[in-house]
């Protein structure tokens, strides 16, 4: 049996999921499938959108959201079944759900704050669209094919936005409701990113949870492999689309993979590698738009004989937004409370750094949760503690990205953090802000965003990872 993900990215349009489908068609041929889906392209972002607005008391902007999400879905079906019975019902059953939607928007309109369990409980609706209308086109196709949502699936705690499956109740519900229909021959096409709690409120498992819902499914039914598929070629040394020398990394360890996700590889969430462990499930990364490619595979113990090189992992669309006493002495609890404000949002803050000596904290977070993360620590004048404690300046600095340049443990320790730091000052690179391991193995810098593409390219040759041959950076594995 094989578990394949579909991200946003490979369902982004008409074309796009004609494409995907194509994939399961011939991957079914040789072996019982399961697929998990991503919402379409962008959705997730205009559903937060909507929820947020609509907290704002934006009752125009939450509306008209919801239209948008409305139109993309039924040219989708429009596209893609001619059948006019079968059209009509899934339009029908993407009425009923924006429906819901609206619903939700006007309480937490009434409501005025969105809380991260509001935010979840409308998160999920653009998993529930996508695998309706995927399940459908296969139909189509001549494939049997169910769409489930996997709130009915994953049982998790009720750390909303960012949910940890319970795995036992979880591997009992998927071998008793996924089991039967691959049985029957039939594809279920799974909703990722959302699960729910014991008593059914729902919740999500992190932004780009996909892969790790995929990976709890595929550890569930102990399938043979797991692939996931993006829109580059595998894990590779840098983004492809900024660097066209990157190398495609063939074979990782579990650990490797792991640490490259944490790192921000985007390919690939960081908590994918966990449930596929102990079954030891083989892992792929493969790009839809190039599926004959075989990608990265990631097991426990990969070839011998395969060369390993350095990567570099970009992520840019980020905000700074910067923290700073205005008198008084900066305190521990001023940072802990604005982490607090926004973890309690469900905001993932992607790096921070504290500084006494500047009295101030320094927040990286995604560029669409800016606004929002300036309105939640704005609050009480940005004042943190008791009445008394000091105010603080509250500020949004610029766009930025992150770069992290990570090596791999090695007898003589190559020092790539320090030769990272010498390639930066040597084109005279802008760091906003840096954060290091106590290894030499890896660094991560904080840029300008208008800066990020040039900083790639140099980082990338002057570390010796182009020219499309092996370097003094390849590790004999």
């Amino acid at each position: 049996m094989i578990v394949h993900k579909f991200g946003g990215t490979s369902l982004g349009t008409a074309e796009r999921i004609s494409s995907v489908a194509e994939i399961i068609a011939s991957g079914q041929r040789s072996a019982a499938t399961v697929a998990v889906v991503s919402a379409i392209r962008g959705t997730t972002d205009h559903l937060i959108s909507g929820a947020r607005a609509a907290a704002a008391g934006q009752h125009a902007i939450y509306r008209e959201i919801g239209c948008e999400i409305a139109r993309t879905h039924h040219g989708i079906v429009d596209e893609l079944l001619s059948p006019p019975s079968e059209r009509t019902t899934i339009h029908e059953l993407i009425d009923e759900r924006l429906e819901q939607l609206e619903r939700i928007f006007d309480s937490i309109a009434v409501l005025g704050e969105v809380t991260a369990r509001g935010q979840d409980a409308v998160a999920c609706f653009g998993e529930h669209l996508s695998a309706i209308i995927f399940a459908a086109v296969l139909r189509h196709r001549g494939i049997d094919a169910q769409s489930v949502s996997a709130i009915d699936l994953i049982v998790t705690d009720d750390a909303y936005g960012s949910a940890s499956p319970l795995m036992a109740p979880t591997s009992e519900r998927i071998r008793k409701r996924i089991r039967p229909l691959v049985d029957h021959g039939i594809v279920p096409v799974v909703t990722g990113y959302i699960g729910a709690t014991e008593t059914g409120i729902p919740t999500t498992l992190g932004r780009s949870g996909s892969d790790f819902s995929a990976a709890i499914i595929a550890a569930g039914l102990d399938s043979g492999e797991l692939r996931i598929w993006t829109d580059v070629d595998g894990i590779l040394t840098a983004d492809p689309n900024v660097v066209p020398a990157a190398r495609v990394l063939r074979h990782l360890s579990y650990e490797e993979a792991t640490r490259l996700a944490r790192f921000g590889a985007e390919v690939l969430h960081p908590r994918t590698i966990g449930p596929v462990i102990e079954h030891r499930i083989p892992l792929y990364i493969q790009n839809s738009f190039n599926p004959s490619d075989p990608g990265t595979r990631i097991v426990k113990d990969p070839s011998a004989d395969r060369h390993l090189w350095p990567a570099i992992v970009s992520a840019t669309g980020l905000r700074l937004i910067r923290l700073r006493g205005s008198r008084g002495a900066w305190q521990m609890h001023s940072a802990t409370e604005a982490l607090s404000r926004l973890n309690r949002a469900g905001i993932a803050v992607r790096m921070f750094s504290q500084s006494f000596s500047e009295e101030g904290l320094n927040l990286v977070v995604g560029e669409h949760d800016g606004e929002h993360s300036v309105r939640l620590l704005s609050r009480t004048g940005a004042s943190f503690g008791d009445s008394s404690s000091a105010c603080y300046k509250l500020d949004t600095i610029e766009n930025v990205a992150t770069v992290s340049v990570i090596g791999w443990p090695s007898s003589n320790g190559d020092g790539i953090a320090s030769r990272a730091f010498a390639a930066l000052g040597k084109h005279q690179v802008r760091v906003v802000a840096v954060t290091q391991a106590a290894t030499e193995d890896s660094v991560t810098f904080c840029l300008p965003d208008s800066r990020v593409a040039r900083t790639l390219r140099l980082l990338h040759e002057e570390l010796g990872l182009g020219n499309g041959k092996e370097t003094r950076d390849a590790h004999k594995r």
